[in-house]
């Protein structure tokens, strides 16, 4: 049976019906679901009950399951590759990362291979009087590009980004050994896609530092106007999280923001898994 895909009609994003990732996939169910995230940047699974093993095996479709720095504190026993997000604690400790993602970014632009693509499944979803919270913003760069004038287009093609891992502030303390891991990289700032050659925007604050040849203030000015461009309403698409929800989007063509909107009593707890990427070019 062949899936059926619903465009979102925003900015970004494509609902996937009739799939139940707790079954066997072949080879061609996923290669829409695959086709259908190059399409549309990010996809959307409803109502889906899937074990750690289930999720794990499905991100492998798309490629090496990475195993996340905050993994070791914040993980599920038998599937380190699944990193929590959570405000939830247990005996006085925190089981996830509370405030994961509030800037609009894009992940791991700060490593040398950044991640293809991050999957996130909704166990539980804070809400008060009904209403849910935490909702996730996710912005076109490619749609994004395409909007600019074509001078300016001239000017970016060429131009090279420094990513600094320190540059984002992040919700807890980071080891001196992590920041060891990721020294700071050169990308371009107009990125092509690896499977369909579509150019974007790559480039945000705080993780993106410096256009290499600028100095800073030229630079910072530069970061900041297509900072702001990428995320203008046309090009956005705010997913309303529901329990058992699993979105999956590509980083090369979509960032995100998470909405902190919510504390304790209010539960947020996130299954996330990462995908490795290619080299940017």
């Amino acid at each position: 049976m062949s899936i059926e895909v619903v465009p979102t009609n925003a900015g970004l994003g494509a609902q996937i019906k009739r799939v139940d990732l707790a079954k066997p996939m072949d080879d061609e169910l996923f290669a829409e679901i695959e086709a259908t995230l190059d399409e549309h940047g990010v996809i959307v699974l409803r109502d889906q009950e899937i074990t750690p093993e289930q999720q794990v095996a499905f991100s492998a479709r798309f490629g090496e399951v990475a195993v996340n720095h905050n993994a070791k504190d914040f993980g599920i026993d038998g599937s380190p590759e699944i990193y929590l997000i959570s405000n939830i604690t247990k005996e006085g400790r925190l089981i996830g990362t509370p405030r994961a993602g509030s800037e609009w970014h894009t992940d791991m632009s700060y490593a040398k291979v950044p991640a293809r693509a991050t999957m996130l499944h909704a166990i539980e979803v804070p809400e008060l009087d009904g209403l849910s919270l935490g909702d996730t913003e996710f912005a076109n760069t490619a749609a994004a590009w395409d909007a600019l004038p074509p001078a300016l287009q001239e000017k970016l093609a060429g131009l090279t980004g420094t990513f600094d891992f320190r540059g984002r502030k992040r919700g807890r303390p980071i080891s001196e050994e992590t920041i060891a891991q990721y020294p700071p990289v050169e990308h371009p700032i107009v990125r092509t896609h690896p499977r369909t050659g579509r150019k974007g925007l790559y480039v945000m604050r705080n993780d993106c530092t410096g256009i290499v040849g600028m100095n800073v203030e030229e630079a910072q000015l530069l970061i900041d106007v297509l900072a702001e461009h990428i995320i203008r309403p046309e090009f956005v698409y705010r997913h309303r999280w529901c329990v058992g929800d699993v979105v999956v989007w590509d980083n090369c063509t979509a960032q995100h923001k998470a909405m902190i909107d919510y504390d304790l009593p209010q539960r947020r707890l996130m299954w996330r898994t990462t995908v490795k990427g290619s080299v940017p070019f």
